[in-house]
């Protein structure tokens, strides 16, 4: 399953890898434009940068993890973003799981009552988040799960969380299809996660 850029071994480049699914697969939800335009534009130029930013230093060999836990300004920005955007779109799919399961399930609804009131929480964190930024489902190290937000690239492996799933809260991933209805594109969005998926990095 892949979670974050390709790094080649032989010259240590990270690689933007291809979706699982074709352009116009998660119509009507997200657009073929606007994953021409958020994938095939945004995420190649946060790889292209983290992939020059890179070069010759500390970081060369390292694993993006580490660069995002440890860097700071321009290079944790683009390794964030290069690793932020590949979770959230292989999070979809056009006929994935609609409600999680197993043991996910059972601490969703031990943690937030319920599945619903779950998806209440989130898109709520998601659509008052001021700005640019994303909204995240974690595990903590107990196993407990949480719902964080944070603007422009954070990202919850800075607070030593486990990452389950993340909506994002740019402009441009929703502007195209919902203009300035961010609450409207985060509820659609539940139509197409592949809790299989999430599942998986429980």
């Amino acid at each position: 399953m892949v979670n974050k850029p390709i790094k080649r071994p032989y010259d240590m480049i990270y690689e933007q890898p291809q979706l699982p699914y074709a352009n116009d697969a998660l119509e009507p939800v997200i657009s073929a434009e606007t994953i021409s335009y958020h994938y095939g534009k945004h995420e190649k130029a946060y790889i292209d940068n983290l992939n020059r930013l890179i070069k010759g230093t500390q970081y060369e060999d390292a694993e993006l993890e580490d660069i995002i836990e440890e860097a700071d300004g321009a290079l944790f920005n683009n390794a964030s973003q290069a690793w932020n955007h590949i979770f959230y779109f292989f999070s979809f799919s056009p006929d994935g799981s609609r409600e999680p399961g197993g043991e996910l399930r059972k601490a969703i609804d031990r943690d937030f009552g319920s599945f619903e009131a779950f998806k209440d929480a989130f898109v709520e964190a998601g659509a008052g988040l001021f700005g640019s930024g994303w909204v995240w489902l974690s595990r903590d190290n107990d196993g407990k799960l949480l719902i964080t937000q944070g603007p422009n690239a954070a990202n919850p492996l800075k607070d030593g969380l486990t990452p389950l799933l993340t909506f994002d809260v740019w402009e441009h991933a929703y502007y195209i299809d919902y203009k300035n209805l961010r609450a409207d594109y985060l509820k659609r969005l539940w139509d197409i996660v592949d809790w299989d998926v999430v599942e998986s990095r429980f």
